[in-house]
């Protein structure tokens, strides 16, 4: 599959080459973490360097259904160890899923989404959000749930949805948007699939 980046193409960060470096450590990763070997080193291109928030994301190559996603925000540390500790994650740690198991993973596709720094959102104007474009993460206490752009292109969400089905990830409720205390953050993602 080829970038659904949502990232300003003029100047992308990410080369061709850097994605699809990306990609096959994410996937010798989950390999090597399923056989019980070391994780495979990081490969030495400039996309790799970069620090950025990403997610990984896993789906059935048969019907897309989706077998695990597990991201970090913060981009505190460079992008080619995030993909290979999230891409672990997201086999091995979903709590929606049981791991995947070695035989299954090459039935699975892989998507990365790097994200881009978040930036606050004023809850008075659900209707800046653009659909496709922009992701959410809304975090109230410990409470955080996030949801890439694709989320509501993908289920046909207008923007309150969207809100709505962020908080309830947190674990809030679906209004807390609204509500005194709760941090709702926007972030657009470059991403990119097998």
């Amino acid at each position: 599959m080829g970038s659904r980046t949502i990232a300003d193409r003029s100047n992308p960060e990410l080369t061709a080459a850097d994605r699809a470096a990306l990609l096959a450590l994410a996937r010798r990763a989950i390999a090597a973490a399923l056989g019980g070997a070391p994780a495979p080193a990081v490969p030495d291109i400039p996309g790799a360097r970069l620090h950025r928030g990403a997610f990984v994301t896993l789906e059935e190559k048969a019907d897309g259904a989706l077998r695990g996603c597990i991201g970090r925000i913060t981009g505190d540390r460079p992008l080619g160890d995030v993909v290979r500790t999230v891409a672990v994650s997201a086999a091995v740690e979903d709590p929606r899923f049981p791991a995947v198991a070695p035989e299954e993973l090459a039935a699975l596709r892989i998507e990365i989404s790097v994200l881009g720094e978040p930036s606050p959102f004023d809850p008075s104007g659900p209707a800046q959000i653009a659909i496709g474009r922009d992701g959410l993460l809304v975090r109230r206490g410990d409470a955080v749930g996030v949801l890439l752009p694709q989320v509501a292109t993908e289920h046909g969400l207008d923007q309150e949805a969207f809100l709505a089905a962020a908080c309830r990830k947190a674990g809030l409720g679906a209004h807390a948007w609204r509500e005194p205390g709760t941090q709702v953050l926007t972030f657009q993602a470059d991403s990119f699939g097998e």
